[in-house]
């Protein structure tokens, strides 16, 4: 029986290099594929990073300054004097780094049923030298004062008034319904009134957003770098605000670096009343 053997084509020195070049081809537009959305996604990351952080940094700073006594809120300029935020600007917005306010004790205010302070004053009991203010818990104040800052007790406090723009320093308390004023003085006693223990300030420094607090409650008292703070948000490219007496609109923004030479930057506005 005989065979018959089937002839079978390699293929041929032109074809192969046919193959090896779209194959090569192929190769360097998917390298080029994959490396975009390898690229999209770490600018996405850094954006979204970037933009969460900004968002937490705004939202705390609204958050405190939402206890903003009214008429209590200054700008900071770059050389550590300040103005009150309703009157007009007298340098450029780039040489202002920061706000100040005064902080109404909300801590000890919103904790239980019976609020440490009731922000109310019974003025035929009241005078210059004591106020009596019924409703109140002011031992718990005092505790929750302590407890915050081992240092501070409610004797730190002070008393702002409806209109007024200036504190009232308490000296001590009798019982849990009434303050002493440390200096008597010639104020007008209202019937509506707030407590701070705390001032506080939001700052760049050094490219930084820092939070200051636990400075004296008063619109005379500048923050200093003694006073306690927290870091809010790093590599700060931008923190804009406008506002009065009540009310505060800022923006914050941040840079995120991608590599040694691309940034990236977040920003965040937000307005508090």
């Amino acid at each position: 029986m005989t065979r018959i053997k089937e002839k079978r084509n390699a293929f041929t020195m032109v074809e192969l290099i046919f193959v090896i070049i779209v194959l090569g081809i192929v190769s360097s537009v998917g390298a080029e594929i994959i490396s975009k959305v390898i690229q999209q996604y770490i600018i996405q990351r850094a954006q979204h990073r970037g933009s969460i952080k900004a968002e937490l940094a705004a939202q705390q700073i609204a958050n405190r300054f939402s206890d903003a006594i009214s008429g209590t809120v200054y700008r900071i300029k770059n050389d550590d004097s300040y103005e009150s935020i309703a009157s007009s600007l007298t340098v450029s917005g780039d040489q202002y780094k920061g706000i100040q306010w005064v902080g109404a004790d909300s801590e000890s205010f919103s904790t239980a049923s019976t609020p440490g302070w009731s922000g109310f004053c019974d003025l035929d009991d009241s005078n210059k030298s004591t106020l009596n203010t019924d409703g109140s818990q002011l031992s718990m104040t005092n505790a929750i004062i302590g407890y915050l800052y081992d240092t501070k007790d409610i004797s730190d406090s002070a008393v702002f008034f409806p209109n007024q723009y200036q504190e009232h320093n308490i000296s001590s308390r009798n019982g849990d319904e009434e303050l002493n004023f440390a200096i008597a003085g010639t104020k007008t006693i209202a019937e509506q009134y707030k407590l701070a223990w705390s001032s506080y300030a939001v700052v760049v420094v050094g490219g930084d957003l820092w939070l200051y607090y636990n400075f004296e409650p008063s619109v005379r008292h500048l923050y200093s770098d003694n006073s306690k703070r927290s870091l809010l948000l790093k590599n700060v490219t931008t923190f804009k605000f406008m506002g009065d007496a009540s009310s505060l609109r800022f923006k914050v923004c941040k840079s995120e670096r991608i590599t040694e030479d691309v940034n990236i930057t977040s920003c965040k506005e937000k307005a508090v009343f």
